[in-house]
């Protein structure tokens, strides 16, 4: 009989630390919390939030990696699915509408603005959409039969409007009221660019 491997401690702290760390910074902002803050929100004192996090950079980094581990797991499922772009389009309505994905869009506004005055963040930042845009490249291979490296020559600057269109939606600002037609815009916006893919592969 298997069974999971407990998570170490070290870890699920680590994992802790991360969660008040996103609580924090979405409340006061990434320049507006300060390491103070941040070991205040995880109940620790600042000695010890440093043997954890020497630096905001070095949060930021292990928040990406984060949520870059679970993306992999999230594209991991619509590659397995019997219709990958039918599980993507799923998967993209769920991010962009969502309400529970709201506050990671304003972290991650907090983030690009700090990417721009931070070159260490940044280049985290930079991996991360890369990362997302071979996962995309990925399944648009998998659901036209191209090689890899084709569709990536193909329909890269696809995935690159993808994620600008998710990640632009995710960070609108809860209290402008954003209208719904706005939302099924980029929806629909995404969707003809998931057909282009699919047209020019037929055309082959």
């Amino acid at each position: 009989m298997n069974q999971s491997r407990p998570i170490p401690l070290a870890d699920q702290r680590t994992a802790e630390i991360l969660e008040s760390a996103r609580s924090a910074f979405a409340e006061k902002g990434f320049d507006g919390a300060s390491m103070q803050d941040l070991a205040r929100k995880a109940g620790m004192s600042v000695g010890n939030f440093y043997r954890y996090f020497p630096s905001k950079a070095a949060i930021v980094e292990a928040l990406i990696a984060a949520d870059l581990a679970e993306m992999e797991g999230d594209f991991a499922s619509i590659r397995e699915s019997a219709d990958p772009f039918a599980a993507l389009r799923a998967k993209i309505e769920f991010r962009v509408t969502e309400e529970s994905c709201a506050r990671d869009g304003q972290l991650w506004a907090e983030i690009t603005a700090a990417a721009l005055r931070k070159p260490e963040i940044g280049e985290a930042a930079c991996r991360m959409e890369d990362a997302i845009v071979g996962y995309l490249c990925a399944i648009f291979a998998q659901a036209t039969g191209q090689p890899f490296a084709e569709a990536c020559s193909k329909w890269m600057a696809h995935a690159h409007l993808i994620v600008m269109l998710v990640k632009a939606s995710s960070m609108q600002r809860p209290d402008l009221n954003v209208s719904p037609d706005l939302t099924q815009l980029v929806l629909r916006t995404i969707d003809r660019t998931l057909d282009e893919i699919t047209r020019s592969a037929a055309k082959g």
